[in-house]
């Protein structure tokens, strides 16, 4: 029986193979594509059921409002729903004096120009508080591609060149690496956030200005470590 024998690895390279090893990296800097915001209604009563029904009108008063704004709305949810009873004490005894309703909504819009009429609006209503925006990229932007695509670029151009200082060149890849798994985009951020109360701030509400908000620009790195063959160099 003829045995076939494998070629051995040699991570770290050899006189006949060198090994060059290199780092790649990228930095853009590019304007948002989406805006979050988080509105939190309240309602309060010393009756639950009207606490309750309190709570469901501005909820679906503030959807409404949300989903006039059609296609420029991505994302529209529902997060976490609170009804709790604030207790005073009577005596030796504890009473329910009110109940505090709360209910929190997430946003997602892709038009700066809506997003500041938009939170003008919310910002008029009772118990309501406006938290945002919250500046972003998509998942699946176009950015995240480039700069990975940089990143090997650059990693491929450094180890062209420390081949020609060695008077040779690079033969083939050995390895690539993204060194920037887990850290991802850093996204840059503003927030500011408002709370009305009473009823005349409603009736303006169609009077108020938008807020002119300006885009956070977004930095998307990425980070690459490429191992390259090169064709043994003479140096005598």
């Amino acid at each position: 029986m003829t045995e076939t024998s494998t070629p051995t690895h040699h991570p770290y390279g050899t006189p006949a193979t060198p090994h060059v090893t290199v780092r790649g990296e990228a930095h853009l800097e590019v304007d948002p594509e989406i805006a979050h915001i988080t509105i939190t209604l309240t309602a309060r009563n010393t009756d639950r059921r009207t606490t309750l029904d309190d709570l469901t009108h501005r909820n679906t008063t503030t959807l409404d409002l949300i989903k006039t704004y059609g296609d420029t709305v991505e994302k529209l949810e529902t997060g976490t729903l609170a009804i709790r009873p604030e207790l005073t004490r009577h005596g030796r005894a504890e009473r329910i004096r009110a109940y505090h309703g709360s209910i929190q909504l997430t946003a997602t819009l892709n038009d700066f120009t809506t997003l500041g009429e938009l939170v003008t609006r919310l910002a008029d209503h009772d118990l309501t508080r406006v938290d945002g925006p919250w500046w972003a990229l998509r998942p699946t932007s176009p950015h995240h591609a480039a700069a990975r695509r940089q990143a090997v670029q650059e990693a491929l151009q450094r180890a062209r060149e420390y081949a020609e200082a060695l008077d040779t060149r690079i033969g083939a890849l050995l390895e690539l690496s993204d060194t920037g798994v887990g850290g991802g985009p850093r996204m840059a951020r503003a927030a500011f956030s408002t709370q009305t109360f009473g009823g005349a701030a409603t009736e303006a509400a169609t009077d108020t200005p938008p807020i002119d908000l300006e885009p956070v620009r977004q930095t998307v790195d990425a980070q690459v470590e490429a191992s390259f063959t090169l064709v043994p160099p003479n140096l005598g």
